[in-house]
């Protein structure tokens, strides 16, 4: 499960980037199933990684906001991980790269969440002076143990790259799960020497291709150990792009367009416009799923959890409500009907949106720097067929299918715990 940070929706070669290059990424899509309305469970970092590893709304999982380096606790320990349900199948387990779901006490750590190792940033490779007011370092763990300082940021996903070719090559003979969350394109971005100016994007380019290497040599890695057919592969980015950058982030040679691809969707990181949600979804199995799919129906990070389990053979907890799907039939071919029937869009305990089908209809305040809202809630409904970038409100000409998704929101908001604008 490859997992990107801050990725815009059309970062990728295979979702319309005219100029950054991501040959690696494009052969994936190219060999399985790419989504064009596929969506992170939260448009933050901390809540998005609580839905793809539990398959549960983040308010549901009772973790809607993000941790940080000041943080005691994180995601509540009663919450089921999927490398914990895999483990009961005889799965090796690994995590490498952002982990961001709580790290102090240890118990929060990814060893006590169902993975074997561990060796990544404990959060957000901002999180240190001038762009977050802490007096924590920001260090590089092994399993439970801090063994750097994380100074240098340009070589972190080149090291991840070789930590993950190290864990399958030594896993090959076994059942095997490894999750890479990358540490880019969050800000402040970075590239090793030897991608730097590469790219005819600048940096934000440099960075994009840099981890689009590291996805080739996880990809040509199981080709050369022979598990090509025997292993699926997820990729898909946390949130949108952040655009629209607070005044705290400009330093340090951060500047206003290291960041993803603008004007295609509206929106970006921290709302529940589609530029904040819907990000790129690649699934990719030889011999199992059929290549050159494109899927326009919604998927999730949710339905990884049931769908990664299902194909393990694992057992769900039956203790609890999940909100994935298995994707296992989509993905198989063969014309099956549209798995996921409805999705909702929340920023932080605030429930502001949900699609069915074509429609979207969002009641919501407008976002300002750093995720603060203000001015009334304003009633939004977009045929995001007709209209991804959610130009044309059609509340007016729509009433009584606004009405309904107005009310559906407010049965879930109920179910789950969730506030309303």
């Amino acid at each position: 499960m490859l997992f990107a940070d801050d990725m815009g929706y059309s970062d990728l070669s295979c979702y319309g980037n005219p100029v950054i290059r991501t040959p690696n990424l494009d052969r994936m899509a190219e060999e399985g199933l790419r989504f064009t309305s596929f969506y992170a469970a939260a448009p933050v970092c901390t809540p998005s990684r609580v839905g793809l590893l539990t398959g549960r709304y983040p308010v549901r999982a009772g973790q809607p906001n993000n941790t940080g380096p000041d943080t005691h606790g994180g995601l509540r320990l009663s919450e089921i991980l999927l490398p914990q349900v895999l483990k009961k199948r005889g799965y090796r387990t690994m995590a490498i790269g952002k982990w961001h779901l709580g790290y102090r006490p240890r118990e929060y750590l990814p060893t006590s969440r169902g993975f074997d190792h561990y060796f990544g940033l404990p959060y957000s490779n901002d999180m240190i002076p001038p762009w977050v007011k802490t007096s924590v370092p920001l260090r590089m763990y092994r399993d439970v143990e801090p063994v750097e300082t994380a100074g240098d940021q340009s070589t972190l996903t080149e090291r991840y790259a070789d930590e993950a070719v190290k864990f399958i090559r030594s896993s090959k003979d076994a059942p095997f799960f490894l999750y890479m969350p990358f540490a880019m394109p969050h800000l402040p971005v970075s590239a090793p020497a030897g991608m730097r100016g590469r790219s005819r994007a600048g940096l934000y380019g440099d960075t994009i291709e840099t981890l689009d290497r590291a996805v080739g040599e996880v990809l040509g890695t199981l080709r050369r150990e022979g598990l090509d057919e025997n292993t699926m592969v997820a990729f898909c980015s946390d949130n949108g792009p952040w655009n629209d950058l607070p005044p705290r982030m400009l330093a340090n040679g951060v500047e206003p367009w290291h960041t993803g691809t603008k004007g295609v969707l509206r929106g970006s990181k921290a709302t529940t416009d589609e530029g904040g949600m819907r990000v790129p979804g690649i699934l990719r199995w030889p011999g199992t799923f059929p290549a050159r799919q494109t899927c326009l129906d919604m998927a999730s990070t949710l339905d990884l959890f049931p769908t990664i389990a299902k194909a393990a053979g694992a057992e769900i907890p039956a203790d609890r409500v999940y909100d994935g799907v298995d994707l296992l039939p989509l993905a198989r071919g063969g014309g099956a009907a549209e798995p996921r029937k409805e999705f909702f869009y929340c920023r932080g305990k605030t429930l502001e949106a949900v699609r069915q089908g074509p429609w979207k209809y969002r009641n919501a305040r407008i976002v300002r720097q750093e995720g603060a809202a203000g001015d009334p809630p304003v009633a939004e409904l977009f045929h995001l067929d007709r209209d991804p970038a959610e130009n044309y409100n059609v509340t007016a000409r729509e009433p009584e299918t606004a009405a309904r998704l107005k009310a559906r929101m407010e049965v879930f908001a109920k179910e789950i715990g969730a506030d309303l604008a």
